[in-house]
This record gives C-alpha cells, sequence and structure tokens, in this order.
C-alpha cells in the first residue's frame, strides 16, 4: 500500500493552522509533540507534568502562530517555546535553587567532556538526579545550545552562575558516569 503524504510543504500547514484549520494543527502537534515531549522532560523530571508543560507550551505555539515569521526553523521555533514553558512550569511549582557554595572559576579554554559506554536511558537518569539548578543550566547549554549570556537572562541569574552551575553539573554528571563504569565493569 502507498501512503500519500497529506501536506508535502510544513509552511503550507502551518498557514492552514493560522486559519484555525483543526486538522492542520493536529497534523503539526502530530510531526513535534515527540520531540517536544523529549525537550520538557530534560527539565522536568516527572513525565505526566512535562506533558502538561508541553501541551501548555503547544497552546502558546498555537496562539501565536502568526508571529512566526518563517525565518529559521518552525521546529526551533516551536523548541524556544517549549523551553520557556517548561522553566515557567518550575517556576510555578516551586522555587528553582541555584547553589552558589563553592563559586568555581570556570576557564573557558578547558573541556570537561563527559566519556561513557552507558546508554541514553541511564544518561537521562543521572541527568534527572543533578539537582534543579545544575540540570536547567547543563540542559540549556549542552543541549539545547544556548550561551551563557542567554541561559543567565532566562533563568534571571548572574553569568558566573550560568558557568558555576554548569561546570559543577558536569563535574558531578562524570563522577556518577565513573561511578557507573566502575561497578558495570569492575575497573574505570
Amino acid at each position: 500500500m502507498k501512503v500519500i503524504q497529506l501536506y508535502k510543504n510544513e509552511s503550507k500547514l502551518i498557514k492552514r493552522a493560522i486559519d484555525n484549520n483543526r486538522e492542520a494543527q493536529h497534523i503539526l502537534y502530530e510531526l513535534h509533540s515527540p520531540k517536544m515531549l523529549s525537550v520538557c522532560r530534560y527539565y522536568i523530571k516527572d513525565v505526566q507534568h512535562a506533558e502538561e508543560a508541553m501541551l501548555n507550551g503547544f497552546f502558546k505555539v498555537f496562539s501565536n502562530l502568526k508571529s512566526f515569521k518563517g525565518e529559521g526553523s518552525f521546529e526551533g521555533w516551536i523548541r524556544r517555546i517549549m523551553v520557556r514553558e517548561a522553566i515557567s512550569f518550575l517556576r510555578q511549582k516551586k522555587t528553582i535553587e541555584f547553589p552558589v557554595e563553592d563559586i568555581v572559576e570556570v576557564n573557558n579554554g578547558t573541556s570537561n567532556n563527559i566519556q561513557t559506554d552507558i546508554d541514553v536511558d541511564q544518561i537521562q537518569q543521572l541527568i534527572d538526579k543533578l539537582p534543579e539548578g545544575y540540570r536547567m543550566v547543563f540542559v540549556m547549554y549542552a543541549i539545547e545550545g544556548y550561551k551563557h549570556q542567554e541561559i543567565a537572562e532566562m533563568l534571571n541569574i548572574s553569568l558566573g552562575t550560568s558557568k558555576s552551575q554548569l561546570f559543577k553539573a558536569r563535574k558531578m554528571l562524570q563522577q556518577k558516569i565513573n561511578e557507573l563504569n566502575i561497578s558495570s565493569y569492575g575497573t574505570n
């Protein structure tokens, strides 16, 4: 059986969704919701809460669809909305803490890339175990690709706090990964 693609051009689909075409909105939701749930899940541990944030994000997507100018990717535009919605969700549920003890001076010339043979689910579990401030900055920087200045502005923290939180998150993740590797293989 040959499958006929209903909408070959995403821009046509977006135009129809702007005109409140429910079928077009549903197709856009179906196309992007798996990735956007993943984005929300990076920030929010509980899957049901991540789904709630994603649904609120899609409400904002469809409410503000007219403001999408077609510059850059549509998925990237949605992704930015989801990141902001996840952060907003966390702020509403409780205050986000950014531990400031032991502020570490970060040297931009050094790299602390994490080396591991563990799978993606294990890495997600390790990220989930990070303190909330560490996790948010780590995800925004390492996964979403935001710069420290953008992170600082979005989270209302200083540039130094953003860098420090990232450094500490990477260090903590590396320690946890080393522990997993030792327990799995008996060596480091």
